[in-house]
């Protein structure tokens, strides 16, 4: 029995996908819900597992190629489900894959180079022909005889790169989505960036003090996320124009707060959103960002956790960053950059004192956020997060 392996029904916001790996080849052994292909939309990587156990068949889009919703990519030869021949018929299936025909791929090469297949060598599985015999068989064909006069020749000069590599590697498809979206912040806003900086001792201390009694309690550690998500609530409420978006010549102000956390991922920079942070306490904002976090790590996020958002939050201090310009997440009309916490000399009531500093960066889209919108949003921060006691006061 054959089963037809498609793509999973894409998100109505994503309107084809690509395949990004086969984690298996034709004629290879497949136990039910096993991963057969990730294909990768703009946004997220969809793991495509196997129905049934069996033997993988004929691939019929490669890796590389661009598919649709419900496209059928595969074939699946499925197992018998009992009987003594078990163990021996999937074997038998993959032999008769490699003597009834060659892969898509290995054909095509073969009918482009108009080669004689009885002169191949296979080393796949059961004596199969794969596309490396091919390439290789193709580079032996190519290679001319050379001549002994050319032994006598002078020796050509080195070329200036000999001995340098460069790898040329196609851009995945959340690495293009990426970098449309930074193009269309940069063309399609009045972006501006304007900065301050928090001493970091009154938090840190908070920390220290209660850091081990709030593991306890919510399982989880009191990181500092939760007061930026927290005090960027709180300014969010006082200037609602920083959670506004531009929607043609209307200002649409949002009465929810959906907060995006920029997050680095092995795929790329993703935002996934924490939603209703207003409701949140500070121990479940810490489990949210650690369960999106995991998820990002993992290709696990899904596309409604990473659709909305009304303001984002990028921390580019536990890269090390001390200060930085980040580029607005479109449709949001602004972002806040949170930088390296860094021991400097402040002046304080006359006196130098060796204090935690931090950068806070806070780009807008003057189209709709103003200077003193945006100056008195980081102010407000700066307060809040200088003494955490204003956040449970709400002053």
């Amino acid at each position: 029995m054959t089963i037809e392996i498609k793509v999973p029904d894409l998100p109505e916001s994503v309107a084809d996908a690509t395949i990004a790996t086969w984690h298996k080849k034709p004629g290879d052994l497949v136990a039910r819900d096993e991963v057969l292909v990730d294909i990768e939309t703009d946004k997220v990587v969809l793991e495509v597992p196997a129905p049934e156990a069996g033997v993988l068949g004929d691939i019929l889009q490669l890796e590389g190629a661009t598919v649709l919703s419900r496209q059928l990519i595969a074939i699946l030869k499925a197992a018998p489900v009992a009987g003594e021949e078990t163990k021996e018929k999937p074997v038998d299936v993959a032999a008769d894959d490699a003597a009834d025909g060659l892969s898509p791929s290995v054909r095509r090469l073969v009918a482009e180079h108009d080669i004689d297949v009885a002169k191949l060598t296979g080393t796949g599985k059961g004596g199969r022909v794969t596309k490396e015999d091919v390439d290789a068989f193709i580079k032996n064909l190519s290679k001319p005889a050379a001549p002994a006069a050319v032994a006598a020749a002078p020796v050509a000069p080195i070329a200036p790169l000999a001995g340098r590599t460069e790898k040329r590697v196609p851009m995945t498809r959340l690495r293009k989505r990426i970098a449309e979206r930074l193009l269309e912040a940069k063309n399609t806003t009045a972006m501006l960036t304007t900065f301050n900086e928090i001493n970091m001792a009154p938090i840190m201390k908070l920390r220290k003090q209660y850091g081990e009694i709030f593991e306890k309690k919510h399982g989880i550690k009191l990181g500092f996320m939760s007061f930026y998500v927290k005090a960027v609530v709180e300014s969010l409420k006082r200037y609602p124009e920083v959670n506004a978006a531009l929607d043609g010549d209307d200002i649409v102000y949002h009465s929810y707060f959906d907060v995006s956390i920029a997050v680095s991922t092995p795929r790329g920079l993703v935002t996934p959103v924490l939603r209703d942070c207003d409701n949140m306490s500070l121990a479940d904002i810490e489990k949210a960002i650690k369960d999106l976090a995991g998820k990002g790590r993992d290709g696990k996020l899904t596309v409604d956790e990473l659709t909305g958002g009304n303001f984002t939050i990028t921390n580019g201090g536990v890269f090390g960053s001390l200060m930085s310009t980040p580029i607005i997440n479109p449709p949001q009309s602004a972002i806040l950059g949170m930088h390296k916490i860094q021991d400097r000399p402040m002046a304080v009531d006359g006196k130098v004192e060796i204090l935690p500093m931090m950068y806070l960066a806070l780009s807008y889209d003057h189209r709709i956020i103003d200077g003193r919108e945006s100056v008195g949003f980081l102010v407000s921060i700066k307060e809040l997060l200088e003494d955490p006691t204003r956040l449970l006061l709400d002053v």
